[in-house]
Protein backbone atom coordinates (compact mmCIF):
# COMPACT_ATOMS: atom_id res chain seq x y z
CA UNK A 1 0.00 0.00 0.00
CA UNK A 2 1.03 3.75 -0.63
CA UNK A 3 0.66 6.21 1.47
CA UNK A 4 0.91 9.62 1.19
CA UNK A 5 3.60 11.05 3.40
CA UNK A 6 3.15 14.23 5.65
CA UNK A 7 5.96 16.11 7.17
CA UNK A 8 5.74 15.50 11.56
CA UNK A 9 7.12 17.83 13.84
CA UNK A 10 8.81 16.80 17.41
CA UNK A 11 5.74 18.38 19.43
CA UNK A 12 4.42 14.31 19.58
CA UNK A 13 5.04 12.61 22.60
CA UNK A 14 6.47 9.13 22.35
CA UNK A 15 7.07 6.58 25.49
CA UNK A 16 9.46 3.72 25.54
CA UNK A 17 8.47 0.84 28.00
CA UNK A 18 12.06 -0.99 29.06
CA UNK A 19 14.87 0.57 29.25
CA UNK A 20 17.57 -2.46 28.19
CA UNK A 21 19.90 -2.61 25.33
CA UNK A 22 16.81 -1.55 22.70
CA UNK A 23 14.97 0.83 24.99
CA UNK A 24 17.95 2.88 25.99
CA UNK A 25 18.92 3.40 22.54
CA UNK A 26 15.79 3.88 20.54
CA UNK A 27 15.01 6.20 23.66
CA UNK A 28 18.61 8.04 23.44
CA UNK A 29 18.43 8.44 19.60
CA UNK A 30 14.87 10.16 19.56
CA UNK A 31 15.17 12.38 22.58
CA UNK A 32 18.70 13.64 21.00
CA UNK A 33 17.03 14.53 18.26
CA UNK A 34 14.84 16.70 19.91
CA UNK A 35 11.17 14.50 20.48
CA UNK A 36 9.43 14.28 23.69
CA UNK A 37 10.22 11.51 25.27
CA UNK A 38 9.68 9.30 28.37
CA UNK A 39 11.06 6.39 28.93
CA UNK A 40 9.86 4.21 31.00
CA UNK A 41 11.64 0.87 33.52
CA UNK A 42 10.31 -0.86 36.37
CA UNK A 43 13.68 -1.02 38.03
CA UNK A 44 13.78 2.66 39.86
CA UNK A 45 17.56 2.01 40.90
CA UNK A 46 18.04 1.78 36.97
CA UNK A 47 16.14 4.86 36.27
CA UNK A 48 18.07 7.07 38.97
CA UNK A 49 21.54 6.23 37.06
CA UNK A 50 19.54 7.13 33.79
CA UNK A 51 18.46 9.79 34.43
CA UNK A 52 21.93 11.26 35.87
CA UNK A 53 23.75 10.13 32.80
CA UNK A 54 25.07 6.66 34.44
CA UNK A 55 24.30 3.72 31.85
CA UNK A 56 23.21 0.48 33.33
CA UNK A 57 25.67 -1.20 30.86
CA UNK A 58 28.25 -0.33 27.89
CA UNK A 59 27.67 1.12 24.30
CA UNK A 60 30.00 2.65 22.40
CA UNK A 61 28.12 6.12 22.08
CA UNK A 62 25.30 5.59 24.12
CA UNK A 63 26.24 7.82 26.64
CA UNK A 64 27.11 11.07 24.71
CA UNK A 65 23.56 10.84 22.93
CA UNK A 66 21.87 9.74 26.10
CA UNK A 67 23.13 13.24 27.71
CA UNK A 68 21.95 15.23 25.07
CA UNK A 69 18.94 13.69 25.49
CA UNK A 70 18.62 14.47 28.83
CA UNK A 71 19.62 18.47 28.22
CA UNK A 72 16.40 18.07 25.91
CA UNK A 73 13.08 16.81 26.54
CA UNK A 74 14.47 13.34 27.89
CA UNK A 75 11.91 12.41 31.29
CA UNK A 76 12.87 8.89 32.71
CA UNK A 77 10.90 7.25 35.06
CA UNK A 78 9.56 3.85 36.42
CA UNK A 79 5.43 5.75 36.47
CA UNK A 80 3.58 4.12 33.87
CA UNK A 81 1.44 6.84 34.41
CA UNK A 82 3.21 9.19 32.58
CA UNK A 83 2.74 7.81 29.08
CA UNK A 84 -0.73 8.63 29.29
CA UNK A 85 -0.56 11.41 27.14
CA UNK A 86 1.64 9.62 24.32
CA UNK A 87 1.19 9.48 21.09
CA UNK A 88 3.37 6.51 20.27
CA UNK A 89 4.21 3.94 22.91
CA UNK A 90 7.26 1.58 22.36
CA UNK A 91 7.56 -1.75 24.24
CA UNK A 92 11.07 -2.85 24.31
CA UNK A 93 11.40 -5.30 27.42
CA UNK A 94 13.03 -8.47 27.37
CA UNK A 95 11.32 -12.03 26.32
CA UNK A 96 14.35 -14.21 28.03
CA UNK A 97 14.34 -17.82 26.50
CA UNK A 98 13.30 -20.97 29.35
CA UNK A 99 15.16 -24.14 29.63
CA UNK A 100 13.24 -25.40 26.96
CA UNK A 101 13.92 -23.25 24.46
CA UNK A 102 10.60 -20.85 24.23
CA UNK A 103 10.01 -17.52 25.06
CA UNK A 104 9.50 -16.52 28.43
CA UNK A 105 6.00 -13.45 27.57
CA UNK A 106 5.98 -12.63 31.50
CA UNK A 107 7.29 -9.27 31.13
CA UNK A 108 5.51 -8.10 27.96
CA UNK A 109 2.30 -8.99 29.66
CA UNK A 110 3.22 -7.19 32.54
CA UNK A 111 4.04 -4.20 30.18
CA UNK A 112 1.11 -4.48 27.93
CA UNK A 113 -1.39 -4.87 30.71
CA UNK A 114 -0.02 -1.57 32.64
CA UNK A 115 -0.46 0.40 29.60
CA UNK A 116 -3.92 -0.55 29.21
CA UNK A 117 -5.14 0.32 32.29
CA UNK A 118 -2.95 3.64 31.83
CA UNK A 119 -4.84 4.03 28.59
CA UNK A 120 -8.23 3.77 30.34
CA UNK A 121 -7.68 7.44 31.46
CA UNK A 122 -5.89 8.45 28.28
CA UNK A 123 -7.68 10.56 25.98
CA UNK A 124 -5.03 10.13 23.22
CA UNK A 125 -5.82 7.35 20.46
CA UNK A 126 -1.76 5.94 20.66
CA UNK A 127 0.25 3.64 18.17
CA UNK A 128 1.21 0.84 20.09
CA UNK A 129 4.84 -1.00 18.59
CA UNK A 130 5.94 -4.10 20.03
CA UNK A 131 10.04 -4.28 19.41
CA UNK A 132 10.29 -6.91 21.88
CA UNK A 133 10.82 -10.61 20.11
CA UNK A 134 7.90 -12.49 20.32
CA UNK A 135 7.42 -15.60 17.94
CA UNK A 136 4.64 -14.97 15.30
CA UNK A 137 1.19 -14.85 16.48
CA UNK A 138 1.94 -13.31 19.71
CA UNK A 139 0.39 -10.05 19.34
CA UNK A 140 -2.92 -11.41 17.37
CA UNK A 141 -3.16 -13.86 20.47
CA UNK A 142 -1.86 -12.61 23.48
CA UNK A 143 -1.02 -8.76 23.53
CA UNK A 144 -3.70 -7.64 21.70
CA UNK A 145 -6.21 -9.14 24.00
CA UNK A 146 -4.74 -7.59 26.97
CA UNK A 147 -4.32 -4.49 26.08
CA UNK A 148 -8.18 -4.47 25.00
CA UNK A 149 -9.28 -5.85 28.32
CA UNK A 150 -7.08 -3.63 30.46
CA UNK A 151 -7.88 -0.42 28.50
CA UNK A 152 -11.78 -1.23 27.45
CA UNK A 153 -10.94 0.06 24.27
CA UNK A 154 -10.94 -1.69 20.56
CA UNK A 155 -7.81 -1.75 18.58
CA UNK A 156 -7.63 -0.45 15.23
CA UNK A 157 -10.50 2.40 16.28
CA UNK A 158 -9.28 3.48 20.10
CA UNK A 159 -5.51 2.57 19.90
CA UNK A 160 -3.07 1.22 17.18
CA UNK A 161 -0.68 -1.99 18.06
CA UNK A 162 2.29 -2.84 15.20
CA UNK A 163 4.85 -5.00 15.27
CA UNK A 164 8.02 -3.61 14.76
CA UNK A 165 10.99 -5.68 15.43
CA UNK A 166 14.37 -4.41 16.10
CA UNK A 167 18.03 -5.57 14.39
CA UNK A 168 20.27 -3.48 16.12
CA UNK A 169 24.06 -5.40 17.07
CA UNK A 170 25.68 -4.69 19.74
CA UNK A 171 28.37 -2.39 19.75
CA UNK A 172 27.19 -0.30 17.31
CA UNK A 173 23.34 -0.36 18.39
CA UNK A 174 23.26 3.88 17.83
CA UNK A 175 24.53 3.67 14.51
CA UNK A 176 21.90 0.66 14.06
CA UNK A 177 19.18 2.81 15.25
CA UNK A 178 19.81 5.82 13.26
CA UNK A 179 20.51 4.15 10.42
CA UNK A 180 18.46 0.82 9.87
CA UNK A 181 19.11 -1.17 6.96
CA UNK A 182 15.54 -1.83 7.20
CA UNK A 183 11.90 -0.70 9.02
CA UNK A 184 9.52 -3.36 9.26
CA UNK A 185 5.58 -2.19 10.21
CA UNK A 186 3.36 -5.79 11.07
CA UNK A 187 -0.95 -4.95 11.26
CA UNK A 188 -3.67 -3.79 9.69
CA UNK A 189 -3.85 -1.41 7.31
CA UNK A 190 -5.69 1.64 9.36
CA UNK A 191 -4.99 5.46 10.37
CA UNK A 192 -2.99 4.04 12.89
CA UNK A 193 -0.23 2.15 10.10
CA UNK A 194 -0.27 5.55 7.89
CA UNK A 195 0.40 7.64 11.34
CA UNK A 196 3.44 4.60 11.70
CA UNK A 197 4.74 4.96 8.17
CA UNK A 198 5.11 8.83 8.58
CA UNK A 199 6.67 8.84 11.30
CA UNK A 200 9.50 6.56 10.21
CA UNK A 201 9.83 8.05 6.96
CA UNK A 202 10.31 11.66 8.45
CA UNK A 203 12.62 9.75 11.31
CA UNK A 204 14.95 7.25 8.62
CA UNK A 205 14.57 9.08 5.09
CA UNK A 206 15.25 6.29 2.80
CA UNK A 207 15.21 3.52 4.51
CA UNK A 208 13.11 1.09 2.77
CA UNK A 209 9.76 0.17 5.08
CA UNK A 210 8.20 -3.10 4.69
CA UNK A 211 4.72 -3.30 5.17
CA UNK A 212 3.26 -6.39 6.15
CA UNK A 213 1.10 -8.20 8.70
CA UNK A 214 1.60 -9.34 12.81
CA UNK A 215 2.80 -12.73 11.88
CA UNK A 216 5.06 -12.23 8.94
CA UNK A 217 6.75 -9.13 11.12
CA UNK A 218 6.64 -11.22 14.12
CA UNK A 219 8.65 -14.35 11.57
CA UNK A 220 11.01 -11.81 9.98
CA UNK A 221 13.36 -11.08 13.21
CA UNK A 222 13.67 -14.74 13.67
CA UNK A 223 14.22 -15.20 9.93
CA UNK A 224 17.19 -12.30 10.17
CA UNK A 225 18.94 -13.96 13.24
CA UNK A 226 18.56 -17.51 12.04
CA UNK A 227 19.87 -16.72 9.14
CA UNK A 228 22.50 -15.01 10.57
CA UNK A 229 23.54 -17.91 13.14
CA UNK A 230 23.46 -20.20 9.98
CA UNK A 231 26.48 -18.07 8.42
CA UNK A 232 28.60 -18.42 11.17
CA UNK A 233 27.55 -22.22 11.57
CA UNK A 234 28.26 -22.48 8.23
CA UNK A 235 32.12 -20.46 8.50
CA UNK A 236 32.78 -22.99 11.42
CA UNK A 237 32.07 -25.66 9.65
CA UNK A 238 34.50 -24.49 6.62
CA UNK A 239 37.13 -23.45 9.30
CA UNK A 240 37.16 -27.06 10.34
CA UNK A 241 38.13 -28.55 7.25
CA UNK A 242 40.58 -26.19 6.55
CA UNK A 243 42.13 -27.12 10.01
CA UNK A 244 42.67 -30.46 8.46
CA UNK A 245 44.26 -29.15 5.27
CA UNK A 246 47.97 -28.41 5.48
CA UNK A 247 48.47 -24.93 4.34
CA UNK A 248 44.37 -24.33 4.13
CA UNK A 249 43.07 -21.07 5.38
CA UNK A 250 39.61 -20.33 6.18
CA UNK A 251 39.96 -16.35 6.22
CA UNK A 252 40.95 -16.49 2.19
CA UNK A 253 38.01 -18.62 1.71
CA UNK A 254 35.74 -16.44 3.52
CA UNK A 255 37.25 -13.41 1.95
CA UNK A 256 36.64 -14.95 -1.56
CA UNK A 257 33.10 -16.10 -0.95
CA UNK A 258 32.07 -12.92 0.38
CA UNK A 259 32.74 -11.35 -2.87
CA UNK A 260 30.22 -12.99 -4.41
CA UNK A 261 27.08 -10.67 -3.93
CA UNK A 262 24.43 -13.41 -3.89
CA UNK A 263 26.97 -14.34 -0.30
CA UNK A 264 27.86 -11.40 0.96
CA UNK A 265 30.96 -10.71 3.30
CA UNK A 266 29.31 -10.05 6.65
CA UNK A 267 29.29 -12.85 9.39
CA UNK A 268 31.74 -14.82 7.68
CA UNK A 269 34.40 -14.95 10.51
CA UNK A 270 35.24 -18.18 11.60
CA UNK A 271 35.48 -18.39 15.51
CA UNK A 272 34.56 -20.27 18.76
CA UNK A 273 31.24 -19.92 17.66
CA UNK A 274 28.32 -17.61 18.07
CA UNK A 275 26.69 -16.15 21.39
CA UNK A 276 25.22 -13.11 22.86
CA UNK A 277 21.59 -12.19 23.90
CA UNK A 278 20.23 -12.73 20.51
CA UNK A 279 21.37 -15.65 17.98
CA UNK A 280 21.38 -18.11 20.50
CA UNK A 281 17.91 -17.38 22.04
CA UNK A 282 16.17 -16.92 18.69
CA UNK A 283 17.49 -20.22 17.01
CA UNK A 284 15.96 -22.31 20.04
CA UNK A 285 12.60 -20.12 19.98
CA UNK A 286 12.29 -20.93 16.03
CA UNK A 287 12.68 -24.20 16.74
CA UNK A 288 10.76 -24.68 19.74
CA UNK A 289 7.95 -22.69 17.94
CA UNK A 290 8.84 -24.91 14.67
CA UNK A 291 8.16 -27.90 16.60
CA UNK A 292 5.00 -27.11 17.79
CA UNK A 293 3.69 -26.30 14.24
CA UNK A 294 4.22 -29.35 13.00
CA UNK A 295 7.23 -28.68 10.69
CA UNK A 296 10.77 -30.64 12.15
CA UNK A 297 13.54 -28.21 12.68
CA UNK A 298 16.27 -30.76 10.94
CA UNK A 299 18.03 -27.42 9.44
CA UNK A 300 17.89 -25.62 12.74
CA UNK A 301 18.81 -28.24 14.63
CA UNK A 302 22.19 -28.25 12.79
CA UNK A 303 23.01 -24.42 13.10
CA UNK A 304 22.63 -25.36 16.42
CA UNK A 305 24.75 -28.77 16.97
CA UNK A 306 27.87 -27.64 15.20
CA UNK A 307 28.03 -24.31 16.51
CA UNK A 308 28.19 -26.47 20.36
CA UNK A 309 30.69 -28.66 18.44
CA UNK A 310 33.24 -25.56 18.58
CA UNK A 311 33.79 -25.42 22.35
CA UNK A 312 34.51 -29.76 21.48
CA UNK A 313 36.82 -28.67 19.28
CA UNK A 314 38.51 -26.46 21.50
CA UNK A 315 38.66 -28.41 24.01
CA UNK A 316 40.14 -31.53 21.79
CA UNK A 317 43.05 -29.21 20.60
CA UNK A 318 44.01 -28.26 23.93
CA UNK A 319 44.16 -31.54 25.52
CA UNK A 320 46.02 -32.65 22.09
CA UNK A 321 48.65 -30.08 23.01
CA UNK A 322 48.43 -30.26 26.71
CA UNK A 323 47.57 -34.32 27.33
CA UNK A 324 45.55 -34.29 30.49
CA UNK A 325 44.47 -31.36 31.73
CA UNK A 326 43.54 -32.57 35.60
CA UNK A 327 45.63 -29.37 37.50
CA UNK A 328 47.20 -27.68 34.26
CA UNK A 329 46.78 -24.10 34.60
CA UNK A 330 44.82 -22.84 31.04
CA UNK A 331 44.68 -19.41 30.41
CA UNK A 332 41.16 -17.77 28.83
CA UNK A 333 41.89 -14.28 26.82
CA UNK A 334 38.45 -12.50 25.83
CA UNK A 335 35.43 -13.23 27.80
CA UNK A 336 32.76 -11.23 26.11
CA UNK A 337 30.76 -12.65 23.51
CA UNK A 338 32.54 -9.92 21.08
CA UNK A 339 34.59 -7.09 20.74
CA UNK A 340 33.82 -3.28 22.26
CA UNK A 341 31.20 -5.12 24.37
CA UNK A 342 30.82 -6.30 28.84
CA UNK A 343 28.50 -8.38 27.80
CA UNK A 344 28.99 -12.50 28.62
CA UNK A 345 25.62 -13.66 27.87
CA UNK A 346 25.59 -16.65 26.30
CA UNK A 347 29.24 -16.46 25.06
CA UNK A 348 31.29 -18.99 24.54
CA UNK A 349 34.30 -18.70 26.30
CA UNK A 350 32.05 -19.23 29.87
CA UNK A 351 30.91 -22.42 28.38
CA UNK A 352 34.55 -23.45 27.55
CA UNK A 353 35.77 -22.33 30.71
CA UNK A 354 32.68 -24.48 32.40
CA UNK A 355 33.93 -27.80 30.67
CA UNK A 356 37.40 -26.59 31.78
CA UNK A 357 36.52 -26.43 35.40
CA UNK A 358 34.48 -29.85 35.08
CA UNK A 359 37.76 -31.49 33.98
CA UNK A 360 39.78 -30.03 37.52
CA UNK A 361 41.55 -27.38 34.90
CA UNK A 362 42.91 -23.95 36.73
CA UNK A 363 41.31 -21.54 34.91
CA UNK A 364 42.95 -17.76 34.31
CA UNK A 365 41.06 -15.43 32.79
CA UNK A 366 41.64 -11.47 31.40
CA UNK A 367 39.00 -9.14 29.14
CA UNK A 368 39.24 -5.54 28.80
CA UNK A 369 35.58 -5.34 30.02
CA UNK A 370 33.86 -7.67 30.75
CA UNK A 371 35.46 -9.33 34.02
CA UNK A 372 33.58 -7.54 36.71
CA UNK A 373 30.65 -9.55 34.55
CA UNK A 374 32.16 -13.10 34.69
CA UNK A 375 33.48 -12.30 38.80
CA UNK A 376 29.80 -12.69 39.47
CA UNK A 377 29.42 -15.58 37.42
CA UNK A 378 32.17 -17.70 38.94
CA UNK A 379 33.10 -15.92 41.69
CA UNK A 380 36.30 -18.10 43.74
CA UNK A 381 36.21 -20.55 40.87
CA UNK A 382 38.65 -18.94 38.80
CA UNK A 383 41.42 -16.51 38.55
CA UNK A 384 40.91 -13.00 37.36
CA UNK A 385 43.84 -11.13 35.94
CA UNK A 386 44.40 -6.94 34.60
CA UNK A 387 47.14 -7.83 31.96
CA UNK A 388 48.10 -10.10 29.21
CA UNK A 389 51.18 -11.06 31.06
CA UNK A 390 49.96 -11.92 34.00
CA UNK A 391 46.59 -14.23 32.69
CA UNK A 392 49.56 -15.92 30.59
CA UNK A 393 51.96 -16.72 33.53
CA UNK A 394 52.84 -20.37 34.78
CA UNK A 395 49.82 -20.91 31.90
CA UNK A 396 50.13 -24.63 30.02
CA UNK A 397 48.18 -23.09 27.42
CA UNK A 398 46.68 -19.59 26.31
CA UNK A 399 43.29 -19.71 24.52
CA UNK A 400 42.28 -16.32 22.64
CA UNK A 401 38.21 -16.29 22.35
CA UNK A 402 37.74 -12.60 21.62
CA UNK A 403 39.05 -10.58 19.10
CA UNK A 404 40.02 -7.55 21.11
CA UNK A 405 42.59 -5.34 19.45
CA UNK A 406 45.11 -5.61 22.30
CA UNK A 407 45.27 -9.70 21.55
CA UNK A 408 47.01 -8.85 18.53
CA UNK A 409 49.94 -7.17 19.99
CA UNK A 410 50.89 -10.23 22.19
CA UNK A 411 54.56 -10.72 22.03
CA UNK A 412 57.34 -13.06 22.89
CA UNK A 413 57.76 -10.39 26.22
CA UNK A 414 54.08 -11.38 27.41
CA UNK A 415 54.66 -14.96 26.61
CA UNK A 416 57.71 -15.39 28.02
CA UNK A 417 56.24 -16.60 31.62
CA UNK A 418 54.36 -19.95 30.12
CA UNK A 419 55.02 -22.87 31.84
CA UNK A 420 54.34 -24.20 28.37
CA UNK A 421 54.58 -21.33 25.17
CA UNK A 422 51.30 -22.91 23.33
CA UNK A 423 49.07 -20.82 21.72
CA UNK A 424 45.05 -21.58 20.82
CA UNK A 425 43.83 -18.74 18.84
CA UNK A 426 40.31 -19.37 17.68
CA UNK A 427 40.17 -15.49 15.63
CA UNK A 428 43.43 -16.26 14.45
CA UNK A 429 44.39 -12.33 14.90
CA UNK A 430 47.85 -13.73 15.96
CA UNK A 431 48.31 -15.46 12.37
CA UNK A 432 50.72 -13.18 11.22
CA UNK A 433 53.00 -12.63 14.43
CA UNK A 434 56.28 -14.38 15.11
CA UNK A 435 55.69 -15.96 18.23
CA UNK A 436 58.61 -18.26 19.78
CA UNK A 437 55.74 -20.98 20.90
CA UNK A 438 53.17 -23.66 19.66
CA UNK A 439 50.99 -21.95 17.56
CA UNK A 440 46.98 -23.19 16.17
CA UNK A 441 44.76 -21.08 15.04
CA UNK A 442 41.28 -22.16 14.36
CA UNK A 443 40.64 -22.85 10.35
CA UNK A 444 44.48 -22.95 9.38
CA UNK A 445 45.95 -25.88 8.26
CA UNK A 446 48.77 -26.84 10.09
Amino acid sequence: MIFKIKKMGNNMKIGIVGLGFVGLSLTSVLSSKGYNVVGIDIDKEKCNKICNGVLPFFEPDLEKILKKGLKKKLAISNDFSLIKDCDMIFVTVGTPQKSNGSIELSMIKKAVAAIGRVLVKSKKNPVIFIKSTVIPGTLQNIILPILEKKSGRKAGRDFGLLSNPEFLQESSAIKDTKNPHAIVLGGYQTKYMKKAKNFFSNLNPNVPIIITNHQTAELIKYANNSFLATKISFVNQLANICQNIPGANIDDVARTIGLDPRIGKLFLNAGPGYGGSCLPKDVKAIMNFSSKIGVSPLFFNAVEKTNQQQIELIIKLIEKNCGNLTGKNISILGLAFKPKTEDIRDSTSLKLIEKLLRKQVKVSVHDPMAIENVRKKFKNKIKYTNSISDVLKDSSCGVIMTAWPEYSKITNRDIKNMKKRIIIDSQRILNNTKLDCVYNAIGIGN
